[in-house]
């Protein structure tokens, strides 16, 4: 019997909004090329009615001459008539992301998924700190937010780990366990481990990838990314030859003539050519990219890795991993809109795959620890590992407070490197994150806080009395109580009842229900209509009186059915010169939008566009500095710098309009002297990440 998630992937796939349908099952020749045939005819009919219905015949010179929002969405709606079907996104974003609309900050500086809510972040991320004799009033009640987690390092070896496994706390089987089923990952096929960020579980591959024997590593990345590029560092130590795809100027395609060679290059020994690293689509220039090259690598016997971080919340449910069956897959889970709790990469590895890794002293993996067991050990001199890890049970439970008199009181978290921790991809691509961060945090204090502290202790502890806010913690040497003023031990039993399930820990990954809640078609849907209306908007824009010279170039895909969301472009002033994509982020910033910066490269020129190679290449700023030490660096150092956008599942069309209008400004001679020396006269300070 087919699941519900497979049917609908398959049903999505059929009506063309995958780019690669969903096989696996009989379906007859006939019924294919109905299928091919009614896939092509949606396609063309989507970039049709874009072209024909949004502003036709229209060109934008004049920053006031655009119309208003609700016109906008007016034009919009009747465009793209399936975005109305959306609606429960709207209320998603409404009740569970308020912070979105009452910040009046657009964050379009992320891609991918949170395992939390911001309303849920609220709910549980607080607790009241009142000393015992104060308990029982409400005069001044502290609130110290707390993450609903924190990580510890850990060292070892990769495959040691993941052939015999470690102590487990239920904390961290909990939450593997429903990524695990978000991502449709058998735990029968594949071990996982928890590494402190995405860079992290590159570089655990490459530190136990037998490059000894498997002597290639080939990417397919059309932009730098510092993973890869530490991936490539890592393997290029162990001996390892680097290959790396290139993109056809100018729609930025995979020049596949190029890559079929790489990847069927003959070779002298029976053995595994080496690891197959892909993306499955640009996390930049929202390029997508064919799975057939995972089935020609493999068909060529190479090891594959998926990088799974910037596909869509639910594209994992049309992906079809039973039938590609990658050795190795990548995701990362971090960012709330804005708000950041601590964050992780998951690390997969087929069972069949670990035998053949070598042994390494691996650095990057991380324990979760629960945040309630860290309130104990504030000290950072004071609280081992072992400590740390001998909670036994960690539920979650909030009660709401009064925010009348709350106070936001710092995060409490272990002494450890969290600099290194990843904001999402974005803090790879010098992004304002933090920037944004701050903003929307200045903007939610006000919301109704929640609080949350129950937690079960281990059963060995010593009788002993402590006291945590308002919650009484009570250890004995046969049971563990957590007593609530004003809640019965009884009600407390039955709640704790609830969270679990068969003796098995469940915790509320709200972020991951919600999508799961929304389905494959209604988020592609949405984002298909956003990004694609905003591509057309911006490619209205025209600098007046100058032979209608662009304010915008895109770079990759424009207008396409299949497009990602996201969106590298440049800015152009009126005589045609390029507006530095920093300060691009940097005026985004001060209208309260918050954008990426990244670094195209890897792109292959034809004869034809010669001319366009000497003008759009550039040197990337950090290489100026060092030496180049071989032919791959200097290729690889030759780009373009760009701004990116991407589209969160929970974008809106005002946030794809509000970067129109900003985008609009440009139109104005004057507006960029302008707003540089009203830059530098507000002295505004920028945090650079």
């Amino acid at each position: 019997m087919q699941s519900p998630c497979l049917k609908e992937a398959a049903q999505v796939c059929l009506n063309g909004c995958c780019p690669t349908p969903l096989f696996g099952y009989p379906v007859s020749q006939e019924k294919i090329g109905q299928t091919r045939s009614t896939a092509s005819t949606c396609r063309r009919n989507f970039a049709a009615t874009a072209a024909s219905s949004i502003f036709p015949n229209t060109q934008f010179t004049n920053p006031e001459s655009l119309p208003s929002l609700q016109e906008s969405f007016a034009e919009f709606t009747k465009a793209y008539p399936q975005y109305s079907g959306t609606y429960q996104v709207d209320q998603i974003r409404a009740q569970e992301y308020y912070q979105l609309s009452h910040s009046h900050h657009t964050c379009l500086d992320y891609i991918g998924i949170g395992l939390f809510s911001y309303s849920q972040l609220q709910k549980h991320d607080s607790r009241k700190l009142v000393s015992s004799s104060t308990s029982t009033t409400q005069s001044s009640p502290q609130i110290s937010h707390f993450p609903f987690f924190s990580v510890s390092y850990k060292t070892g070896n990769l495959k040691t780990q993941l052939l015999h496994g470690g102590q487990e706390s239920e904390l961290e089987s909990a939450i593997k366990n429903r990524i695990m089923r978000f991502l449709n990952i058998s735990e029968k096929d594949y071990c996982m481990v928890f590494t402190a960020n995405r860079t992290s579980a590159f570089k655990l591959v490459a530190e136990s990838y037998p490059f000894s024997s498997s002597q290639k590593l080939l990417t397919v990345y059309d932009y730098e990314s510092e993973a890869v590029e530490t991936m490539i560092n890592c393997s290029e130590k162990k001996g390892a030859k680097i290959m790396s795809a290139e993109f056809s100027w100018p729609r930025l395609r995979i020049h596949s003539a190029k890559l079929r060679k790489m990847i069927t290059r003959k070779r002298k020994k029976k053995k595994k050519r080496g690891l197959f690293v892909f993306p499955l689509h640009s996390r930049v220039t929202g390029a997508r990219y064919p799975y057939l090259w995972m089935s020609v690598a493999q068909e060529n016997d190479w090891h594959i890795l998926i990088d799974a971080c910037a596909l869509g919340p639910k594209d994992m449910d049309s992906f079809g991993l039973s039938l590609i069956r990658p050795d190795f897959l990548i995701c990362s889970f971090y960012k709330i809109f804005g708000e950041n709790p601590s964050g992780f990469g998951c690390l997969f590895v087929k069972k069949s795959t670990v035998p053949h890794m070598e042994d390494s002293n691996s650095t990057g993996m991380i324990r979760l620890i629960p945040a309630n067991k860290l309130f104990w050990f504030l000290d950072e001199s004071s609280g081992t590992d072992v400590e740390l890890e001998q909670t036994t049970k960690f539920v979650l439970e909030g009660d709401e407070l009064d925010t009348s008199n709350s106070f936001s009181g710092p995060i409490a978290i272990p002494k450890m490197h969290h600099e290194e921790l990843e904001q999402g991809e974005t803090s790879e691509s010098q992004t304002a994150a933090t920037t944004t961060k701050q903003k929307v945090s200045e903007n939610s204090k006000s919301e109704t806080a929640r609080t949350t502290t129950e937690q079960e202790v281990s059963e060995t502890a010593t009788s002993e009395l402590q006291t945590t806010g308002t919650f009484t913690i009570q250890k004995e040497a046969e049971t563990s109580e957590i007593m609530e003023p004003g809640k019965p031990a009884e009600v407390l039993q039955q709640e704790t009842a609830k969270a679990s399930r068969n003796g098995i820990m469940e915790i509320e990954c709200r972020g991951l229900d919600q999508v799961d809640l929304l389905g494959l078609t209604q988020i592609s849907n949405r984002a298909r209509c956003l990004i694609n209306w905003l591509v057309n908007a911006l490619m209205k824009l025209k600098h007046p009186n100058t032979e209608e010279i662009p304010v915008i170039r895109i770079y990759g895909p424009k207008i396409k059915f299949d497009r990602g969301p996201a969106l590298a472009f440049n800015v152009f002033d009126w005589k045609g010169e390029k507006i530095e994509a920093p300060l691009i982020q940097k005026l985004a910033d001060r209208s309260n939008i918050s954008l990426s910066c990244g670094f195209l490269h890897h792109i292959s020129f034809s004869d034809k566009f010669e001319e366009d190679k000497a003008t759009v290449l550039e040197r990337k700023a950090s290489s100026v500095k060092g030496k180049l030490t071989n032919k791959r660096e200097e290729k690889s150092n030759l780009g373009i710098t760009v701004a990116t956008v991407a589209l969160g599942f929970l974008a809106n069309f005002e946030d794809t309009y509000r970067l129109w209008a900003f985008i609009a400004q440009f139109l104005d001679a004057d507006f960029v002297e302008k707003a540089k020396w009203r830059y530098t006269a507000l002295n505004q300070k920028t945090i650079e990440v």
